[in-house]
């Protein structure tokens, strides 16, 4: 009769070091075909949690958030296309939920200055019935829209990120391709240079697609093309599907698209100079000569003019405390901005 192996032997088996499971496989002739993956002890299942008020969303509107998100394919795919770890119905659950407690905070505040207007300042009850409804139906209706947008603004966010690392990216892509590395090799290494920000990310999904769920390159890439947020990232993927499938050579199309991307670059960098120099040149004029120019008029004005001088002065401090500041900083916050997003 054949001896059982001892369970602590059964689970020293799949122990691995993390080390082993990060290193890079290399293509053997025994390797053809599905064959398994040995992850590090406790790396699987990795559950994701949702948050507190999440969680309590779910429990009370996941029934109602579940009938009524059915069909919602568009929300689904803004949260996939923003990575976001959650399912389409608990992130509705909480949308609902932070609709409702915005609703009875708008009436909480519609009722207190309802109350101090009628009973401080004596104000009709006609402005004070604007004033409620204003309230009432504000607060909601901006955090239904905030809340719901979320997912399409953080995965525009990545679609920017990724125009703005694509074309560095394409030179890493390229250049393993030329040292002759295999496509899923290629992402893989991809993945762990966290400087292309979330092409990395992309790439790491692929690398899940092909080494965790068993995809095969090709489904994993087109996959990842129709979550990818970036038009032209979906563009590079589904050249690479098309050129696979048809026959060709990787290797000239990565080298093509990085020429492409690096020329793209160029423009746009050259694009940004011009639009810096024309926001130069409306700083002088609007934010230094013009106010300049109005302090100098409204000065002379009140000490020659026969009009009523306080108004004149009050209109300076106005122009000097409010316009100056104002216009100074909405000016560098759209230059921060600009570069911001052109960073590298």
């Amino acid at each position: 009769m054949p001896l059982l192996p001892d369970v602590s032997d059964v689970f020293k088996r799949v122990e691995v070091k993390k080390s082993d499971y990060l290193r890079t496989m290399s293509a053997h002739k025994d390797d053809i075909g599905p064959h398994g993956v040995r992850l590090s002890k406790g790396a699987i299942p990795d559950y994701v949690k949702l948050t507190s008020f999440q969680d309590f969303s779910w429990r009370v509107m996941g029934k109602y958030a579940t009938e009524k998100v059915v069909g919602n394919q568009l929300l689904e795919e803004n949260l996939m296309k923003a990575h976001m770890k959650i399912r389409a119905e608990e992130y509705y659950a909480s949308v609902i939920m932070s609709t409702i407690i915005a609703a009875v905070i708008g009436i909480a505040i519609a009722v207190g200055v309802g109350v101090i207007l009628f009973g401080l300042l004596g104000v009709g009850i006609v402005l004070r019935l604007l004033i409620s409804v204003v309230a009432i139906m504000m607060l909601p209706v901006m955090a239904y829209f905030i809340t719901s947008g979320s997912p399409a603004s953080k995965a525009k966010r990545r679609g920017r990120d990724i125009d703005k690392r694509i074309a560095a990216a394409m030179s890493f892509i390229s250049a393993m391709a030329s040292a002759d590395v295999n496509i899923d090799v290629i992402f893989k290494e991809l993945s762990r240079q966290k400087a292309y920000g979330e092409i990395a990310a992309e790439a790491a999904w692929i690398t899940r697609d092909t080494e965790l769920l068993g995809s095969d390159i090709l489904t994993a890439i087109k996959k990842a093309a129709k979550r990818s947020p970036s038009a032209k990232f979906q563009e590079f993927l589904q050249g690479v599907i098309t050129t696979s499938t048809s026959g060709g050579q990787l290797k000239p199309y990565f080298l093509l698209k990085a020429d492409e991307f690096q020329k793209e670059n160029k423009l746009a960098m050259k694009s940004q100079m011009e639009t810096l120099g024309m926001l130069a040149e409306s700083f002088v004029t609007v934010v230094v000569a013009f106010p300049l120019f109005l302090v100098l008029i409204m000065a002379i004005m009140a000490i020659v003019g026969g009009g009523d001088s306080d108004m004149m002065v009050l209109l300076l401090y106005m122009v000097v405390g409010l316009m100056i500041p104002i216009s100074q900083f909405g000016f560098i916050f759209v230059i921060w901005n600009m570069s911001k997003e052109s960073a590298m």
